[in-house]
């Protein structure tokens, strides 16, 4: 089969990326894959690494310029390649891939992945649904809930969530798990509890609401954590925020990793304290690494896990009862390892990347 997948992210792309690049991965070998995106962006680099992979610089833009530019090159790489299907992941994309294939004698089949809760109700949305879509994939159910809403009702929707490499993610040695401890944080840190997530530094993301949380502990309680968050260097505003709750010596930034696995793996805990959130990919990911997983209780982030068994679930923007977590683990830190085990056991039953290339496959085809 000849797939196209596009992106138009320009630089990380977050779970886009992650999502598109697992497909990739399951798929390389038996299927002719190429990939458009630009090539300023993370999605670019990592398909280049596949030899396999056809990896072509495109830009999806509005501009009407893009008319003689980007959507001209994107046509002729629809005529020339005779794709079988277009995986389509986002509005951008989606809107060019529709423009690109108006009047073309033989057509792709289109096929739209629902990363995020944004809204559905915009006449472009109702254009690609009826003229550019035959089926769409929700990534969880509250996602699907949502599109059975919309105008893409007339099309087959199914629910195929996030599928990872869990032998690439998987849990690391109590004596790994110190060294790699002392080795990004110190000497000094290995009886305290680290809660950690690559889920990234924006607002929305709600890791400041566990900074505050933290910080609302007792002295003695509060110097019990620390919190690792991956992603983008935060601003100068939002480490003033750190520092005004008296955490700036509490928090570590190690950036954006290609491999965040081993800052997870010297964790005791992952956090995904979305404010919207479709399925989360760093959750699934912890999860794998053997971390029980405090999540808030929005969009698909629940359908990861249950409450008080592989993790915690709070309502969003809540740092006092986070706070009252983080005092339960301190009653009881020996759950710890038990619920962590418990986390991995549902990653090894449910997020496997076979069955999440082979549910994704079983659409195209």
């Amino acid at each position: 089969m000849k797939i196209l997948f596009t992106n138009f992210h320009p630089r990380n792309g977050g779970g886009h990326v992650t999502y598109i690049v697992n497909l990739l991965r399951g798929l390389v070998g038996a299927h002719q894959l190429t990939v458009a995106t630009p090539s300023s962006s993370r999605l670019y680099r990592l398909a280049q690494a596949m030899p396999e992979v056809k990896v072509v610089d495109m830009a999806f833009t509005t501009r009407p310029s893009s008319w003689l530019t980007d959507r001209a090159a994107l046509r002729q790489l629809l005529v020339t390649n005779a794709f079988d299907t277009v995986h389509v992941n986002g509005s951008a994309d989606h809107k060019q891939v529709m423009l690109a294939s108006l009047g073309l004698r033989q057509t792709p089949r289109i096929i739209f992945t629902k990363h995020n809760d944004h809204s559905l109700t915009s006449f472009g949305h109702q254009l690609r649904a009826r003229f550019a879509t035959d089926h769409v994939i929700a990534v969880s159910d509250y996602i699907k809930d949502l599109l059975v809403k919309s105008p893409y009702k007339r099309q087959a929707i199914t629910t195929v969530r996030h599928g990872i490499d869990i032998d690439y993610f998987s849990p690391v040695s109590v004596h790994e798990k110190l060294r790699l401890r002392e080795q990004y944080l110190g000497p000094d840190f290995d009886q305290k509890i680290i809660l950690g997530s690559a889920s990234g530094t924006d607002y929305e993301k709600g890791w400041l609401d566990l900074v505050t949380a933290v910080s609302l502990l007792s002295p003695e309680q509060r110097t019990r954590f620390h919190i690792v968050v991956i992603g983008d260097p935060p601003n100068a505003l939002k480490r003033a925020q750190v520092a005004d709750c008296g955490m700036a010596g509490q928090v570590s930034f190690p950036g954006l990793l290609d491999d965040v696995r081993p800052w997870l793996a010297a964790c005791d805990i992952g956090y995904v304290l979305s404010y919207q959130e479709a399925l989360s990919f760093a959750c699934r990911e912890l999860m794998a690494l053997g971390l029980p997983v405090l999540v808030t209780n929005v969009g698909g982030l629940p359908e990861n896990l249950t409450d008080q068994r592989e993790g915690w679930i709070v309502p969003p923007r809540s740092p006092e009862l986070i706070r009252n977590v983080l005092q339960k683990i301190l009653l009881q830190p020996e759950q710890l390892s038990k619920m962590g085990a418990q986390a991995r056991q549902r990653a090894e039953r449910e997020f496997g990347l076979a069955e999440f290339v082979k549910a994704t496959l079983a659409i195209y085809q």
